[in-house]
């Protein structure tokens, strides 16, 4: 079942970060369905986090994706080559977001190898924010694509793991906003999983 839009718009980031985690991230892009269990996530809020103010500062223009209901694609490049999804929550008055750092790849697994220019199957397929786009064909120009589908989607896979299966540590790459940014909590993975992204 695809998730309603309701499960993006609800206030707390925080709970929406981890209760994505097992959930499946599906794209179809030129025809083509790859799809993968989220297993890694990163919360971002408009309040308490320096983070997020930086970044809207920075990125005004592309920044207009997160002034939206939630329930919406947020993507961004970093370094002009790297594009980073993000999946917009809460409404339109709360720039809050999720991004998603690493999945399991389960379907069309060829078509990820071949996008990510790789021979076989390996570890860092998916484990990283940039890789897990370059696979799922995830680019820029989805910025403000719904969450429902035909190209962009996530399904619900029935499961919601206990807080004993979830590592909640620092995010990743936030020095340049200060130790306040760097001392939240608010990554998540999943404590056995494999696909998570290497940076700790």
């Amino acid at each position: 079942m695809v998730l309603p839009r309701t499960f993006y718009q609800r206030p707390d980031v925080l709970s929406i970060a981890r209760e994505l985690l097992g959930k499946h991230l599906c794209t179809r892009i030129d025809g083509e369905l790859t799809t993968g269990r989220i297993v890694e996530t990163e919360a971002y809020r408009h309040e308490g986090d320096p983070s997020l103010t930086l970044h809207l500062q920075r990125k005004r223009k592309q920044a207009l994706a997160l002034y939206q209901p939630g329930g919406q694609a947020y993507l961004y490049n970093v370094y002009r080559i790297h594009a980073l999804f993000n999946i917009t929550t809460h409404d339109a008055a709360h720039p809050d977001a999720v991004l998603i750092r690493a999945i399991e790849p389960l379907t069309g697994i060829d078509v990820m190898l071949r996008r990510r220019g790789l021979a076989r199957p390996a570890r860092n397929l998916t484990a990283g924010p940039a890789l897990l786009s370059q696979a799922l064909g995830l680019t820029p120009a989805l910025n403000g694509e719904p969450l429902s589908g035909p190209l962009l989607w996530i399904e619900d896979a029935g499961i919601l793991y206990e807080k004993e299966a979830i590592i909640a540590s620092s995010r990743v790459g936030l020095e340049y906003a200060g130790p306040e940014a760097v001392a939240l909590p608010w990554r998540f993975r999943l404590k056995d999983s494999k696909w998570t992204s290497p940076a700790r």
